[in-house]
């Protein structure tokens, strides 16, 4: 299973807002994470934590292709992906060094699709019910898995449509994007639905305010054994790739779990 990294180039994700908002310390970050073993580095310029607002297209470029930049000529062989909902700034990422783009929105920006096709990148689709402003307004489910499902594959047929390769269509069911505790713990029971879709998943669960909730852990950055118990999962159910803030720590619980079993 894949590790990525996340490179939060941001004064205000819900982790570590603001602590690598510095293109150069950004870069130094992304670094160290491939040094610990990240196998993809995921670079976002705009927060999408419940509430957040949403960030001008030329601030997030500005945010970001520095970083992609320096990142793809220090570690020439490494993955980046892009972590946008926005079809502009997906454009920019993927001609300054990004070959994945990571869309929170499934794709929802009418260009995104054409600009994925055109650049031959990889797409990862994650379901989110609403937006960053609005999603956790009391979020509503008859079935939350097949609804989750449903809404992934019509995403991805929309993608094959539009001529993004079919190898490189990702799907991730979006734990705490507009979902509550229940919904959240209903999708991790049932990972091994998103799998049997039959295309590559990623799941993005590290240090999310859920674990908060499960532990009692009220900091983020304390919510590490949450989120290796997440990877554990991740790993049982056969996903492809943990989208995670502890690269190393993650690496070892699954070295060590993978030889025990």
């Amino acid at each position: 299973m894949q590790i990525w990294g996340i490179v939060n180039v941001t004064p205000d994700s819900f982790s570590d807002g603001g602590r690598f908002l510095e293109a150069a310390r950004a870069i130094a970050h992304g670094e160290a994470l491939a040094a610990d073993g990240a196998h993809v580095l995921d670079i976002g310029g705009e927060s999408t934590r419940p509430g957040a607002a949403p960030v001008g297209h030329a601030e997030e470029i500005d945010r970001v292709v520095p970083v992609l930049e320096g990142l793809a000529a220090a570690l020439p062989e490494m993955i980046l992906s892009i972590d946008t909902r926005h079809a502009a700034v997906a454009d920019a990422a993927l001609g300054a060094g990004a070959t994945i783009v990571n869309d929170v929105s499934g794709a929802a920006d009418p260009a995104m699709l054409d600009v994925v096709a055109r650049h031959g990148a990889g797409l990862v689709l994650m379901h989110m019910r609403g937006t960053p402003e609005t999603m956790q307004s009391e979020p509503a489910y008859d079935d939350v898995t097949a609804e989750v499902a449903a809404y992934l594959e019509a995403r991805a047929h929309a993608a094959l449509a539009a001529g993004v390769d079919a190898a490189r269509v990702w799907i991730d069911p979006g734990i705490g994007f507009g979902k509550t505790l229940d919904h959240n713990l209903t999708l991790l029971r049932d990972l091994e639905a998103f799998v049997r879709m039959g295309r590559p998943v990623l799941l993005g669960a590290s240090r999310k305010s859920f674990l908060g909730s499960l532990t009692g852990q009220t900091e983020a950055a304390d919510r590490l054994a949450g989120s290796l118990a997440c990877a554990l999962r991740a790993l049982e159910a056969g996903v492809a790739a943990v989208r995670v803030h502890d690269v190393r720590e993650t690496r070892d619980i699954l070295a060590v779990f993978t030889q025990i079993r």
